[in-house]
């Protein structure tokens, strides 16, 4: 062979040599690398996951309490309803009075005909004489009166 042709070959075998070591240099992780770094990926997923859920689990849990409050106070509001109507049933100038009992957030309503201006100021006093009312808003009108 010529030196040329000796000197081309060296030259493409040196080339050839240099490239597949640049290659080379970005994969020189081991396999058992591989699996360490795919397992400790694996293991952080794991963990993100874990914190979601407990995220949400956390998320649920304060929804439900705030379920069961809103139910709490329903039932709180609707036993306020009933002892308000049985005072005012109970009492000899408002019984035969129709008068509209509402109560939301412990706060009631009194609305409907009252005979008299006392007899109004009589249907607030005996609301609010009721365990866990916070409020009345008498809205009671007086025949005659506006």
């Amino acid at each position: 062979m010529n030196i040329l042709r000796r000197t081309q070959i060296v030259l493409a075998t040196s080339a050839a040599a240099f490239a597949l070591a640049a290659c080379g240099a970005k994969e020189d992780t081991t396999i058992g690398q591989q699996v360490d770094g795919a397992i400790e990926q694996t293991q952080q997923a794991a963990e993100n996951t874990q914190q979601e859920l407990q995220a949400a689990a956390t998320d649920m849990q304060r929804e439900g309490e705030a379920a069961v409050q809103a139910v709490s106070d329903s039932a709180s509001d609707l036993a306020i309803t009933a002892k308000v109507k049985a005072a005012l049933a109970a009492d000899d100038q408002l019984s035969a009075v129709g008068i509209n009992v509402d109560t939301l957030n412990k706060v009631v309503s009194l609305q409907g005909p009252a005979p008299t201006r006392e007899a109004a100021e009589r249907a607030t006093v005996l609301a609010e004489a009721v365990e866990g009312v916070s409020e009345v808003r008498n809205l009671l009108t007086v025949a005659g009166q506006s």
